[in-house]
């Protein structure tokens, strides 16, 4: 009996599935719970996805802290059907980032109670109780925009660019103007926030316009204070009974020759006031009872003789055109607010002074005056009585002639709205307005690129630097490196021993006071020869202040997007504007470069004249990217 028990295999199955179903039910258990917490999961994610994009669209609108909180909470809770929300814990961090609107941030730990599982957990004799799970959403704010365009007007825009038949201003026109009008056109949808993008522009050459209207702004150098308002002028050249002396930190004039001016402060804009050419003369007649012939020295006829005289009559001959001079190292690689308290950080207006009469060596680059005395060519620089006499001239000065020369640019547009007609308009007019002269001076452009976009003078159009929720754009474009010139290279004398043209750095033969080398040799690297008066070291001194102030620009949280215009990294000088403009520009928050996804790709765009537009239109993307909600 018991063998043939031992032999018998009918209930081998009942034995084997009663030991099967232990694990079999464990793992049906698992699997129904494990698809119900998936679907509330998803449904917890969905959940908050849209609390997250909503309560953002609430926030953009001005909802306080209090009732952005309120409004997710419930928003949420709105999206959990059948869901028991009583013991979830919800958590909203709102956004604290000053850049790319900053990120919304909502959290939720959801308890879910096994069904299955905790019955199989009892067969075991365990204890199986609620599963925690955890969920967050992130939302980037749809953020406003300030951008300044700064925009090569340096006299290489006159030619064709490459791969087109149009000029390279005339390409830069249109893809500029398409640039805002795509931005302008998304900004529709942010009506509920006030100028939701504004644009400014800065054309750039040699030097900036900061606009004429603004000669008397608290930020200029009214009274002549900043340590190279002075700098190429010698007021010991003056006469005893009329001097020009310091005084209390500016320059007076002093003397009785003066009479009731004396006292009066003398400054680059007095100077313009006192240069006067002829506008006109009249004869005045005297008439006189006297000779009106001779003969052998002695009278032979007498009659009325008209012994008159011309009267003149005087008007200027130069206003300030608008440009202004690099502020001295370190605050031309920064934006230092202006301040009487530190006079170096006060603009001050571009003055050229009037060159050398002489011919002996060659034309002078920019003899406007008459010189009114003899010596060397140094000394008739410098003399100063010349600009107090009046000018044998009729005629004025043109843009970028006499004492504004190297000042060839349109005047700087601040920010404006471009989501309201007038603003799009004086934006767009002011871009068709650019008109290529000059050199190219990328560090001052970007300079004043910076400037417009601050919040604090000498511009204040822009929303302040600590505000929530905003972006400030730069945008530089050139078609070359940066240039200035010696006086030779341009086919023009020395005599005066300048070593340079008169632009934004003054001459290169000057020097701050106590300083042992040029301003537009302060503060730049040991790679620099600060003695080396040629073209291509002004060059590098310009690269070296233009990465310094990019490093400072991205560190006060602006985006830097740059462009270069036909250059080729083939020509060794293209090549270096090339890497200086890619050095500068930022990273972008949202594409990897494609050469290395590693790491972010770079803001920096080599532009053709054929292909400029397409790569605006790049630009363009990567600007709208900073304001949608995502």
């Amino acid at each position: 009996m018991l063998r043939k028990f031992l032999r018998d295999r009918r209930g081998d199955y009942m034995i084997a599935t009663a030991i099967a179903i232990v694990p079999i039910m464990g793992a049906l258990a698992l699997a129904i719970d494990y698809a119900e917490i998936t679907r509330q999961r998803a449904t917890t994610l969905n959940a908050l996805d849209a609390a997250g994009i909503a309560t953002a669209r609430r926030i953009v609108e001005g909802a306080t802290e209090k009732e952005a909180k309120q409004y997710a909470l419930a928003f949420f809770e709105a999206n959990m059907p059948g869901a028991d929300t009583s013991k979830t814990t919800f958590n909203v961090i709102m956004p604290t980032s000053k850049q790319g609107g900053g990120l919304l941030t909502i959290e939720a730990e959801h308890p879910y109670k096994p069904y299955f599982l905790s019955a199989f957990g009892k067969l075991l004799g365990a204890e199986i109780g609620e599963i925690n799970f955890a969920a967050k959403t992130q939302v980037r704010l749809k953020n406003t925009l300030e951008v300044a365009l700064v925009l090569d007007n340096s006299g290489s825009m006159n030619y064709k660019g490459s791969g087109s038949g149009k000029k390279r201003i005339s390409l830069l026109k249109d893809a500029a103007k398409q640039l805002v009008k795509k931005l302008a056109d998304e900004a529709e949808q942010m009506k509920q926030v006030a100028k939701p993008v504004q644009f400014g522009l800065v054309p750039f050459a040699a030097s900036v316009n900061v606009g004429s209207g603004n000669a008397g702004a608290s930020w200029m150098d009214t009274e002549g204070r900043s340590p190279i308002h002075h700098e190429n002028f010698d007021w010991s050249t003056m006469p005893a009974d009329k001097k020009v002396v310091q005084a209390g930190g500016v320059y007076v004039k002093s003397g009785e020759a003066w009479q009731d001016e004396e006292g009066a402060v003398v400054t680059r804009f007095t100077l313009l006031d006192e240069m006067q050419r002829i506008t006109g003369r009249t004869w005045e007649s005297n008439w006189e009872y006297g000779c009106t012939s001779y003969w052998w020295g002695r009278c032979r006829e007498y009659g009325w003789v008209d012994k008159g005289e011309y009267k003149y009559t005087y008007g200027g001959y130069a206003s300030w055109q608008g440009c202004v001079e690099a502020r001295p190292y370190p605050y031309n690689t920064d934006d230092t607010a202006p301040s009487k308290s530190t006079p170096a950080t006060l603009f001050v207006p571009m003055f050229a002074p009037d060159e050398t009469d002489l011919t002996s060596g060659g034309r002078a680059s920019n003899s406007y005056w008459s010189d009114v005395t003899s010596g060397n060519s140094s000394y008739r620089q410098a003399y100063m009585p010349k600009y107090f006499a009046p000018s044998s001239t009729s005629s004025s000065a043109g843009d970028g002639e006499g004492p504004n020369y190297s000042c060839t640019t349109k005047p700087i547009t601040p920010l404006v709205d471009v989501t309201v007609a007038a603003g799009l308009n004086e934006i767009n007019d002011a871009i068709d307005d650019m008109s290529p002269n000059g050199g190219t001076n990328v560090p001052e452009g970007l300079a004043w690129g910076w400037r417009v976009v601050s919040g604090a003078a000498p511009f204040s159009e822009g929303r302040p630097d600590s505000e929530n929720g905003n972006d400030k754009v730069v945008i530089v474009l050139t078609d070359g490196e940066n240039t200035y010139y010696t006086p030779g290279s341009l086919g023009y004398s020395d005599d005066a021993d300048n070593k340079s043209i008169y632009s934004a750095y003054g001459y290169t033969a000057k020097s701050q006071p106590g300083a042992s080398f040029t301003r537009l040799f302060m503060g730049t690297g040991t790679g620099i020869n600060k003695s080396g008066y040629y073209n291509d070291n002004y060059t590098a001194a310009m690269n070296d202040h233009m990465q310094q102030l990019c490093d400072n620009a991205k560190s006060e949280g602006l985006i830097l997007m740059t462009v270069s215009l036909d250059l080729s990294e083939k020509k060794s000088g293209e090549k270096d504007a090339i890497q200086a403009l890619k050095e500068c520009a930022s990273e972008s928050r949202f594409r990897k470069d494609p050469n290395n996804p590693s790491k972010a790709a770079k803001l920096y765009w080599n532009a053709t004249g054929g292909n400029l537009s397409e790569k605006f239109e790049e630009i363009a993307d990567e600007l709208s990217n900073l304001r949608i909600v995502g």
